[in-house]
């Protein structure tokens, strides 16, 4: 694997590329800060820009780290409106066998459209055909059927459910696994 960070990708909706530090009001107000579409998040939703603002920050700076993995999700036609994020990281125990895990978050008013499948698909491909993963994984709480619905149209495989494997805003949850080998592309 060489690291090689997040880079610009266009899909035919969409234009993801790397936050900016004015990328704050949009985030906070499109999904940072509404209940609905942080319900299934490991974090909560913002009370205030000025949270949005400090995570910004800490964002764009680690930029500078090749294996950063993270991008705004934008409509071609408006691509300086942040709706959204995707996001791999490389938990410690995955550094050894080249894996990846991708989280995502998109603004309510965008669901349904296919959006965040577009997305997902375009960075599991970036991912494991330029950045060099082997593998992709990405979970979701069993609650959530609408979130594994995009990982099965990006490719993912269903690989099991985790029971109280996790934990998000609802609490402890299950949580179903999907993944994709680069041998699966």
């Amino acid at each position: 694997m060489h690291h090689i960070g997040t880079k610009e990708i266009e899909t035919d909706r969409l234009l993801l590329r790397r936050f900016t530090k004015a990328d704050a009001q949009a985030v906070y107000t499109n999904y940072a800060s509404d209940d609905l579409a942080t319900k299934y998040l490991t974090w909560p939703s913002h009370q205030d820009v000025s949270v949005t603002e400090a995570i910004l920050d800490t964002w764009v700076e680690g930029y500078g780290d090749l294996s950063q993995y993270k991008w705004a999700i934008t409509l071609k036609r408006n691509p300086s409106e942040a709706l959204g994020d995707i996001t791999a990281s490389i938990p410690h125990e995955f550094e050894k066998i080249d894996a990846c895990e991708i989280g995502y978050v998109l603004s309510p008013k965008l669901w349904g459209q296919g959006y965040m499948s577009e997305a997902m698909k375009a960075v599991t491909k970036y991912l494991l055909k330029e950045a060099g993963f082997n593998r992709v994984i990405a979970r979701h709480d069993v609650a959530n059927p609408a979130s594994g619905k995009v990982m099965q149209k990006a490719g993912l495989q269903f690989e099991g459910i985790h029971r109280q494997g996790s934990l998000n805003n609802s609490g402890i949850i299950d949580t179903a696994q999907y993944a994709i080998l680069k041998e699966d592309i």
